[in-house]
């Protein structure tokens, strides 16, 4: 009868457990609560950026490319471009576009980044497309600078040059300069091919091979870079530089020539 008295429940035991009970389910709120909380105000904030871009859009861009994006003589469908073509479009300055023309020129940009991610938002919203890239995804430091060098002068080089100095194109086209380019904007040209460039996606260049990319050239076209042979002449190599000395020393040469025979024949006369 001792032994079993022993075991008998204290009286304040269910009330213990109940405690134990409700700490549990407190802990389980607090463990799920605030993920579905957070999700719900993501999405609220989501959706408040489109409201906004699309009042931007409806004031700046739907003249050119249509009230609901689908296009106009004006301008292309913006249906399925993606948030990372508007970020390089109107981050660059590129658009709004000031007049048509052969091909849309970098200026100043009118918009801020918030105002430039609500205008991404709304567009995104309209079809999917490539999303804005991450820093982790396009920053240079610790990437391949000697693989991203042979990668762009495979895919690149044709019309950037050798180093990212730009080139021209057909009917008034040309291909930019990449020089002091922000590196976001370096990868989402990639990504989206704007204008007259071909768009890379991941399974024709994959990430890492942007990101080396990226890092090349602004490690050999930036304001930072050196150049150890003196004056690069647009980073074209020996073959600019040797008709620079084959034009500019041969008429030296010339030149020289010329002075000489004439100092000789007034010398002769005199």
């Amino acid at each position: 009868m001792k032994k079993l008295s022993a075991r008998r429940r204290h009286p304040l035991a269910a009330l213990v457990v109940l405690l134990f009970a409700l700490a549990a389910t407190g802990g389980l709120y607090t463990a799920f609560a605030p993920a579905g909380e957070a999700k719900a105000e993501q999405e609220s904030t989501q959706s408040l950026a489109i409201e906004e871009g699309k009042k931007l859009y409806a004031t700046g861009c739907s003249s050119c490319h249509g009230t609901g994006g689908q296009g106009t003589s004006d301008g292309p469908s913006l249906v399925g471009v993606g948030a990372a073509a508007v970020d390089f479009q109107v981050g660059t300055g590129r658009m709004p576009a000031q007049q048509p023309g052969a091909q849309v020129p970098k200026k100043k940009r009118i918009y801020d980044q918030d105002e430039i991610n609500q205008l991404a938002a709304y567009v995104a919203s309209l079809g999917s497309g490539p999303s804005q890239p991450t820093k982790e995804m396009y920053d240079p430091a610790g990437a391949d600078i000697a693989r991203g060098g042979e990668l762009f002068r495979t895919n690149c080089s044709q019309c950037h040059n050798f180093t990212g100095e730009g080139g021209a194109l057909t009917h008034g086209k040309y291909a930019p300069d990449l020089g002091d380019v922000d590196p976001k904007h370096l990868y989402e040209a990639m990504q989206t091919g704007p204008q007259n460039m071909p768009s890379f996606t991941d399974g024709a260049l994959p990430g890492k091979d942007k990101r080396d990319i990226v890092a090349y050239v602004k490690e050999v076209n930036s304001g930072k870079s050196e150049s150890p042979g003196g004056f690069k002449l647009g980073g074209f190599g020996p073959v600019a530089e040797g008709m620079f000395a084959w034009v500019f020393g041969l008429g030296v040469l010339i030149a020289v020539a010329v002075w000489v025979a004439a100092r000789t024949a007034k010398a002769k006369k005199s």
